[in-house]
């Protein structure tokens, strides 16, 4: 992992921070290139005045040079320029995150979608430990939200829905994500020991973007790299990243943390699929393969019977289709798994016709 300056279009540099104008950057490199992207762009949060606590020492509030925009005209215009610039280096089924608080996620979100970007989900990120409001004259902020979006409408996005299951505890994974802020020894400090970047995001927070967004192999790309939160994940995920950072400041601090960072072994880089996610078995190779013969009877859970027909379809009395087609219609319901309505008998015992179909996928 190097830093690098402004490449060429046309390669990729995989796995670099690179130095420069993020917009200007992204404009370098390939078109349709990345399979995601992870945005923390400037929350332009307007302060005024320092902020203290009760016993009149400062916050370390965000007032850096890069979060301060001289209208809300230059920020919109900023947010467009930087957002089509991503866009045009999305693959079509490649995806945006993009994270921001009350100040400045309703005007990413419109951008977003006057882009042509389709939304798929807002997520809430709920900080379990959040700073206190001290002035006590509104609500503690303690959310921000996150947008997910495909490049278009009806776009192929990759979506793990059961790997985030299984990190669920097997329970669907909402849009409401508690995850405490970064403390402790994950939060980065500088050679005098104060904060390297004001808003570093949690590990946990990408690791979960990236497990259910992305797959081993995948482009990451953070045009608001900072510290390297999103390549550090990336890079222990088995994703390749691309950083962009203008200060070199935290250019230094991600090397540092990258250079640490190892990646974690093939085994455990292995996530929970969904059965729709697997190669299509028809039923018919069944037959073909003779682990069906035609004239087989086959059974549903309450006993009704059906045989095979030499073509791969289902005979029942008077009704006749596929395994799916035979099965709705006894049930008299819209639809039905025939790969798990019906099973068959060998030696006597009852077998899902199922396991056939999983043995021709453990073969492919």
């Amino acid at each position: 992992m190097t830093t690098k300056t402004r490449k060429a279009a046309g390669k990729l540099p995989l796995d670099s921070i690179l130095d420069g104008d993020c917009i200007d950057v992204m404009q370098s490199l390939p078109a349709a290139s990345v399979d995601l992207i992870f945005a923390d762009p400037p929350y332009n949060l307007q302060l005024k005045g320092d902020l203290h606590r009760p016993d009149n020492s400062k916050v370390d509030a965000v007032d850096d040079a890069w979060d301060q925009f001289d209208s809300l005209k230059v920020y919109d215009q900023f947010t467009k320029e930087w957002l089509t610039a991503a866009r045009r280096l999305l693959k079509p089924g490649g995806v945006i995150w993009v994270i921001g608080s009350y100040h400045n996620v309703f005007r990413l979100g419109s951008e977003l979608q006057n882009q042509g970007f389709w939304i798929l989900n807002d997520v809430v990120w709920r900080k379990s430990n959040p700073m206190p409001n001290f002035r006590g004259k509104r609500l503690t902020n303690a959310h921000e939200t996150l947008i997910w979006a495909s490049k278009a409408e009806g776009s192929k996005y990759t979506f793990n829905y059961e790997a985030l299951k299984a990190m669920n505890e097997g329970i669907q994974m909402r849009s409401d994500w508690v995850i405490p802020i970064c403390t402790g020894h994950e939060r980065l400090k500088n050679s005098e020991g104060d904060k390297a970047h004001p808003t570093q995001k949690p590990e946990a927070l990408l690791h979960r973007i990236l497990v259910g967004t992305t797959n081993p192999g995948d482009v990451v790309l953070d045009p608001f790299f900072g510290t390297g939160t999103t390549g550090a994940v990336a890079k222990m995920l088995g994703r390749s990243y691309i950083g962009i950072e203008r200060e070199a400041a935290y250019r230094e601090v991600a090397e540092r943390r990258l250079s640490k960072v190892r990646k974690f072994d093939k085994a455990a880089l292995e996530v929970s699929t969904s059965k729709r996610a697997e190669p299509r078995v028809p039923f018919g190779q069944l037959v073909e393969r003779g682990m069906l013969r035609p004239g087989e009877t086959l059974v549903s859970p309450r006993g009704k019977a059906a045989k095979v027909r030499a073509d791969g379809t289902l005979v029942a009395d008077d009704i006749k289709g596929s395994i799916h087609q035979v099965g709705a219609a006894l049930e008299g319901a819209p639809s039905c798994n025939g790969w798990t309505y019906w099973s068959t008998k060998i030696d006597g015992k009852k077998v899902s016709i199922d396991v056939f179909r999983q043995q021709i996928r453990s073969e492919m």
